[in-house]
């Protein structure tokens, strides 16, 4: 089960974090993404579980690629960068499936 369309009011840019060269980091080709967004500043844990500071969490569909360090750009044209992205699959529950995306 997905989150309903209706749902789904907000667009986002995610650029999918690829790594590290020479010069800085490597993004993959903007893809826009339907989601719900929900700016709530929080704090939250890194990968690494480092404690940080979310200042927004965007809700999508499970197929949407973006790993932490992705380069996101919001409806406001704000660019922020993906904290952590963590699935939410219910594993046939009776609630939506989703990635949460925390943003910086």
């Amino acid at each position: 089960m997905k989150i309903p369309r209706w749902l789904m009011r907000h667009r986002i840019t995610v650029e999918p974090y690829e790594g590290e060269s020479s010069t800085g980091p490597l993004y993959g080709a903007p893809v826009v993404e339907r989601c719900f967004l929900d700016e709530e500043t929080r704090a939250v844990r890194t990968p690494g579980g480092e404690q940080t500071t979310s200042t927004s969490t965007a809700y999508a569909d499970l197929d949407t690629v973006a790993p932490a360090l992705s380069r996101v750009t919001l409806p406001d044209g704000r660019t922020t960068t993906v904290i952590a992205a963590k699935r939410r699959d219910s594993n046939g529950l009776q609630t939506p499936n989703h990635l949460e995306i925390q943003l910086e």
